[in-house]
C-alpha cells in the first residue's frame, strides 16, 4: 500500500489541523492505521493508532483529549484532527500502516509526511 500524507501548514497556538493520509489500492481496510511524529533533532514519536475496523484506537499521553484518529475505509483513508494544537506540536507527522500498536515496528508502509508548525 501506498500512503500519501497532507494537510500540515502553519498555525497559531490553540488553532486546529486535520491531517489527511490517502492510501492507495483496496487493501487499506486490512491495515491498522498509525500517525507518528518527529520533531527537529529528536527522534520519531508515536501519536494515534486506530483499528482496521476504526472500532478501537490509542493516543500517546500528550495528545489525549486534543487529537482524534479516524478513519473512512470506503475513502482509503485516514485522518489526524489536532484541535488545541501547542508549539511543542511542531514536527513533521507521518501516517503508516500495519498492525495495531504503539511501536514503529508494528507499521510496514510509511507515508512522506507532512510539517506541522505551530506558533506561539
Amino acid at each position: 500500500v501506498q500512503l500519501q500524507a497532507s494537510g500540515g501548514g502553519l498555525v497559531q497556538a490553540g488553532g486546529s489541523l486535520r491531517l489527511s493520509c490517502a492510501a492507495s489500492g483496496s487493501t487499506f481496510k486490512i491495515y491498522a492505521m498509525g500517525w507518528f511524529r518527529q520533531a527537529p533533532g529528536k527522534e520519531r514519536e508515536f501519536v494515534a493508532v486506530i483499528s482496521r475496523s476504526g472500532g478501537l484506537s490509542d493516543y500517546a499521553d500528550f495528545v489525549k483529549g486534543r487529537f482524534t484518529i479516524s478513519r473512512d475505509n470506503a475513502k482509503n483513508t485516514l485522518y489526524l484532527q489536532m484541535n488545541s494544537l501547542k508549539p511543542e506540536d511542531t514536527a513533521v507527522y507521518y501516517c503508516a500502516a500495519g498492525r495495531f500498536g504503539s511501536r514503529a515496528e508494528s507499521f510496514d508502509y510509511w507515508g512522506q509526511g507532512t510539517l506541522v508548525t505551530v506558533s506561539s
